[in-house]
């Protein structure tokens, strides 16, 4: 932007569980924003984004076809990302970016959000806050580049939230989501790490619990900070070695999951072959899908941390899935023994 333009926009990315209390965080941020005479615009997900999108297909016996669903809703994230980024570049009276189709965003709701999106002649800050879970560094980084490419200021908020609270929340909701996908979804979720993430350091963790009118004075803080601060477009070789690195681990998760659904899959096939009983095969897919998902949250959270921070087309991705699911495959073989042990002994 022109050095007497407007400033640059903030993004806010605000993660955690559902019914953590994300969304009524953004409204109290947006109240406080414009007292502070900021502009506030807030992307919620769950509006813009198609109730079914995210709807788990179920399988032959009750197995979740998980895969289908995240790359589902992995398309209308990266649509609405396209429609903030086409904002942002025409950003100006009049100009705003085009939805797709209705069947990947709702256009009126990207409507209401676009209000508050065009620059105009206001020159007072504008932040924009995305309200979803973004339970995945790679959700996050997504947001991350965009405000880089854009020169934008940018930070994250962990709302932590005992799962046991989220769920007793979202039981009060006028539509609730099903419990089992919050459970899945705490067991999934990666909060920032600074640490392991450089691009993860403007990020500050707030008690959803205990959260008082001294933690939001002190957000805004935060989040004026990041507004003073925005990212800089430069060369920088460790944010490519962590982007390589992501993108790798991204297909690496991607193809153990189909290389465990394929287990998975001839297990049950097996256990039918020998006419294990009804309940039996309940308890079993149960016990291999919350096999299969424990050693994926392994595998993207201590495995494929340990690999070499190298370019990702220098990895040999089938010998890591193939020696990552060579462990899970003993695994489900340990499991299927077991019920058809127990089948027969009956």
């Amino acid at each position: 932007m022109d050095a007497d333009g407007p400033a640059p926009p903030c993004v806010c990315v605000l993660c955690g569980l559902p019914a953590a209390g994300k969304s009524t965080l953004a409204r109290s941020v947006c109240g406080v924003s414009a007292e502070r005479g900021w502009r506030c615009a807030v992307l919620p997900y769950d509006e813009l984004i198609p109730e079914g999108a995210f709807h788990a297909k179920v399988a032959r016996d009750g197995c979740r076809d998980e895969q289908e669903a995240q790359t589902e809703w992995k398309s209308h994230r990266q649509a609405l990302l396209q429609c903030l980024d086409q904002a942002l570049t025409g950003a100006k009276p009049g100009v705003v970016g085009e939805p797709p189709t209705p069947a990947m965003m709702d256009h009126e709701a990207w409507r209401r959000c676009t209000d508050s999106l065009s620059l105009g002649g206001d020159t007072s800050p504008l932040l924009i806050v995305l309200d979803d879970n973004f339970y995945y560094p790679s959700m996050r980084h997504e947001v991350y580049q965009l405000a880089r490419k854009h020169s934008l200021g940018f930070c994250q908020v962990y709302l932590k939230c005992p799962v046991e609270s989220c769920v007793s929340r979202n039981q009060r909701r006028s539509r609730p989501l099903p419990t089992s996908v919050i459970l899945e979804m705490s067991k999934r979720l990666e909060p920032p790490n600074p640490q392991r993430n450089s691009w993860e350091k403007n990020s500050i963790t707030l008690n959803s619990d205990c959260l008082s009118e001294m933690d939001i004075k002190s957000l805004l803080e935060f989040i004026s900070s990041a507004l003073s601060n925005p990212l800089i477009q430069v060369e920088d070789n460790t944010e490519q070695k962590e982007a390589d690195r992501l993108k790798c681990a991204v297909s690496v998760v991607h193809q153990a999951d189909q290389v465990c659904r394929r287990l998975v899959s001839e297990a049950m096939k097996t256990a039918r072959e020998n006419q294990v009983p009804p309940e039996q095969m309940r308890f079993l897919a149960s016990e291999m899908n919350e096999s299969k998902t424990k050693f994926l949250h392994h595998l993207r959270t201590q495995y494929l941390q340990e690999l070499p921070v190298i370019r990702g087309e220098d990895i040999d991705v089938h010998h890591v899935v193939k020696t990552a699911t060579d462990a899970f495959e003993k695994d489900i073989k340990e499991i299927l023994f077991e019920t058809l042990r127990n089948g027969h002994s009956r």
